[in-house]
């Protein structure tokens, strides 16, 4: 897996393309001196959990045939200073289903991706701890 960045203008407007020729704008902030022409390379980590979770969650539910309507996720990001630098502490990812959908296949199908094939997650964890909850069709799950 490979990806390559390049400059776009003179601040923090950066380019990256992987190799099947994907391009993901990145920037900074204005309060950072970016132009905000993309999400930050932070940002980027976020949306990397909510995009691996969900296409696990969405292949283990199509696997038991369970019929999603709708499938959205929220992820928000706890930074701590260590240094000069701010990783994540914690990440809570809120999962919103609806459909015709077994509560107990969706609950297990969070569990199974955070604790087994959510491989951006199973990256950031050392570093952050990741929550999560399932809301289906209104009504949050137990674990």
């Amino acid at each position: 897996m490979k990806v390559s960045l390049n400059r776009v203008n003179e601040n923090f407007h950066f380019e990256l393309k992987n190799e099947r020729g994907h391009i993901v704008n990145v920037d900074a902030r204005p309060e950072f001196g970016g132009n905000d022409m993309g999400p930050s390379p932070m940002e980027l980590v976020l949306m990397g959990v909510a995009g691996c979770s969900g296409i696990d969650m969405i292949s283990i539910l199509k696997k038991q045939r369970q019929e999603i309507t709708s499938f959205k996720a929220e992820v928000e990001g706890e930074r701590v200073q260590v240094g000069e630098a701010k990783p994540f502490k914690d990440i809570y990812v809120v999962f919103s289903l609806e459909g015709n959908i077994k509560e107990d296949k969706a609950a297990k199908a969070a569990q199974l991706s955070f604790e087994k094939y959510c491989s951006v997650s199973k990256t950031v964890e050392p570093n952050a701890t990741i929550h999560y909850k399932v809301i289906l069709n209104g009504v949050e799950l137990e674990k």
